[in-house]
């Protein structure tokens, strides 16, 4: 992908009014399409409207424990994704997650997202690890996650495990 034809795109922090791209997400058959095997038949999640002050009030403000943000378009302030992290007390590490629209995909936007999300993880909340699992199948998603310095990791849950530690990203840097 030619880097210059990729659009700058930041991170905007929604309001309650604006989880309706939220909603539009999740119910997306092509966009949730790989979350089928969770969610059958097509990977989509409810989130009516009764529940986005809820879920504001447990995604929005909480970092780092938790942080969500839409992908913004600069160029005419169109959402194009959402990026989260978590922290999982278990694993000692933050779980993030990357999703672009399924009309939006093959633009560079995941990684240019991803790398948005590790930065605010790292500069800003002072995340120590992130991590990130999901199919082999998945070849897109694998690529971009090594290209932003992401190492995989050993499993045996069938799944791509991927790490990403606050010293190699600061030290990738330099």
């Amino acid at each position: 992908m030619n880097e210059s034809r990729v659009c700058e795109l930041k991170l905007h922090i929604p309001t309650v009014e604006e989880l309706w791209f939220y909603q539009s997400m999740l119910s997306d058959p092509a966009t949730m399409s790989y979350n089928a095997k969770w969610f059958p038949p097509d990977g989509c999640i409810p989130f009516p409207k009764e529940k986005w002050e809820e879920w504001h009030g447990d995604w929005i403000g909480n970092a780092p424990q938790r942080f969500y943000a839409y992908v913004e378009r600069i160029s005419d302030g169109a959402f194009v994704g959402g990026v989260n992290y978590r922290y999982d007390k278990e694993a000692d590490a933050w779980e993030i997650g990357v999703l672009i629209t399924a009309s939006e995909r093959g633009r560079g936007y995941g990684k240019k997202a991803l790398e948005l999300l590790v930065k605010r993880a790292f500069e800003t909340d002072g995340a120590a690890r992130l991590v990130n699992f999901f199919e082999p199948e998945r070849k897109a998603a694998l690529r971009m996650h090594l290209e932003c310095g992401f190492t995989e990791t050993p499993s045996d849950d069938g799944l791509v495990h991927l790490l990403l530690t606050r010293e190699e990203y600061f030290g990738n840097r330099s």
